[in-house]
């Protein structure tokens, strides 16, 4: 077994803004239409090159929050987006963050509801501020990927100049394990074992609560390390192997992984098993009248749209495998010219934007992309 030399965190505040420099912070709350209160978080630099005519907006995954962009303890994109002369760059929690409640309530939210409701109100929160004539780039991470990608090719946002995905998008894939647990997991965990979530506390929870069993058998399963919090994650997203690469990530980071992931509702993992099944983002009930405006393949339209993505994978991607090889490739044929791909050897599925060297392995290809894309 591999030893991960576990670091006390706790000079790192949760859910703290310390690792971003010489910015000015502001919160920016806003609500969506199916009644939910989210958040923005705006960092400016003052003079940077692009300050006042290109905007960027960060998007999370799920259980993660905006906390995986303003890492302290390495070189985060925030700060390296600051350097390289983006200015005004913003994060998003929407319904999905850590730092919100929601993921362990009982709901029955979907992705189309973040890419029908989330992502449009956060835009429109955003154009209040920056105006509409500015140029906006979103960089997006796991289902903040996916459902990004499915509001712009059902065009509920609009106006975006360029789009970066990790991991995955609208053409999702997993590793057979992961396939079972999207398929049965959601309702062991409902009707079967207790709560309608998975949370990588689990792994340091009162003995003998369910919390705490499960941890103790999805252990044996994951030798990588000795940390039951980085099992969890690995049983909740991986497929069999960890979302990260071990030697990517400093073990700071391996130290406060409670810090920076939350708990994970498991009736997205239904919504994520019928887009697995049909090879592609699907809308989840056909006969919703809520989302009727939406299309039933997001990918249906995909000729009509002409901002371009900058798809990036590790090599080494245990959660969606080769989905964004995939993507790039079905919308290449469509589009031929207009999208890019960057494999990232040695990662896997989180470390690209979380990893000890990202600022110099992962963001520079990031910012090249943006800026061609700003002019």
């Amino acid at each position: 077994m591999k030893q991960i030399r576990t670091v006390d965190a706790d000079g790192i505040a949760r859910f703290t803004h310390d690792g971003v420099a010489d910015a000015e912070v502001s919160a920016h709350p806003f609500a969506t239409a199916d009644g939910l209160g989210l958040s923005l978080t705006r960092f400016r630099r003052a003079g940077a090159v692009h300050a006042d005519t290109d905007a960027v907006l960060l998007v999370h995954g799920l259980t993660t929050s905006s906390d995986m962009y303003v890492m302290p303890e390495h070189t985060n994109l925030v700060n390296a987006l600051h350097d390289a002369g983006f200015g005004d760059v913003w994060a998003l929690d929407y319904r999905m963050s850590a730092r919100f409640p929601y993921n362990a309530e009982t709901h029955r939210h979907t992705l189309d509801d973040v890419a029908h409701w989330d992502h449009p109100a956060a835009l429109a929160e955003m154009r209040r501020h920056i105006g509409d004539g500015r140029r906006l780039h979103v960089v997006s991470h796991c289902l903040g990927s996916v459902t990004f990608s499915m509001a712009l090719f059902a065009g509920t946002v609009t106006g975006v100049t360029s789009l970066v995905c990790n991991s995955v998008s609208l053409t999702p894939r997993t590793p057979p394990w992961s396939k079972l647990k999207l398929k049965y997991g959601p309702a062991l965990m409902e009707y079967v074992l207790g709560p309608p979530y998975v949370d990588p506390r689990y792994g340091r929870a009162p003995v003998l609560t369910r919390g705490w069993m499960l941890a103790k058998a999805v252990a044996p399963f994951h030798r990588e390390c000795d940390d039951p919090i980085c099992h969890m994650l690995s049983f909740m997203w991986g497929g069999g192997q960890p979302i990260f690469s071990h030697d990517k990530m400093s073990p700071v980071t391996h130290g406060r992984l409670t810090d920076l992931f939350g708990a994970c509702n498991v009736h997205y993992y239904r919504h994520m098993h019928r887009m697995v099944e049909a090879g592609r983002a699907v809308r989840y009930d056909p006969r919703d009248p809520r989302h009727a405006d939406l299309p039933v393949d997001y990918l249906a339209g995909a000729a009509d749209v002409t901002t371009p993505i900058l798809f990036l994978t590790g090599d080494r991607n245990h959660v969606f495998t080769d989905s964004n090889i995939v993507c790039h490739r079905a919308l290449e044929s469509i589009a031929p010219g207009l999208h890019e791909l960057e494999i990232l050897p040695g990662y896997g599925h989180q470390d690209p934007f979380m990893g000890a060297a990202s600022g110099t392995e992962v963001f520079p290809r990031v910012l090249d992309f943006l800026k061609r894309k700003a002019g």
